[in-house]
């Protein structure tokens, strides 16, 4: 797997990324890094313990990280949640949280996807 199609798989935006980052090289760099971030399991541990300052934090973190790599998908969702959490709970906090794992799960596989080939060539 390709980069191109990395993002293919996670449901972002090559083009916009290389046209931000310049290079492929730099944004295989920053799109291998996002796997270290702790914010999505801070995300979910802060929405367990109802710390929803901490949360609100964590997903705007997630979304301007996605926002910056172009992944699309995840910056969606990650942006919905992290409005509803704007001023602490709210009813559509779990239904949107439920989507961010989702999106998550698959851009965080479609990287490791990504890596794994990519350390095999």
């Amino acid at each position: 797997m390709n980069l191109q199609a990395c993002y293919a798989a996670l449901g972002g935006n090559y083009d916009d990324v290389i046209g931000r980052l310049r290079t492929e090289r730099l944004v295989r760099k920053f799109v291998l890094k996002f796997l270290d971030d702790p914010s999505y399991s801070t995300l979910c541990s802060s929405l367990e313990a109802k710390d929803y300052d901490e949360a609100f934090r964590a997903a705007h973190t997630i979304k301007g990280v996605c926002q910056n790599l172009s992944f699309t998908k995840l910056y969606h969702s990650s942006h919905q949640l992290t409005e509803a959490l704007r001023n602490g709970w709210s009813p559509e906090v779990e239904g949107l949280f439920s989507q961010v794992t989702a999106d998550y799960q698959q851009t965080a596989d479609a990287i490791r996807a990504f890596q794994s080939e990519a350390e095999g060539q």
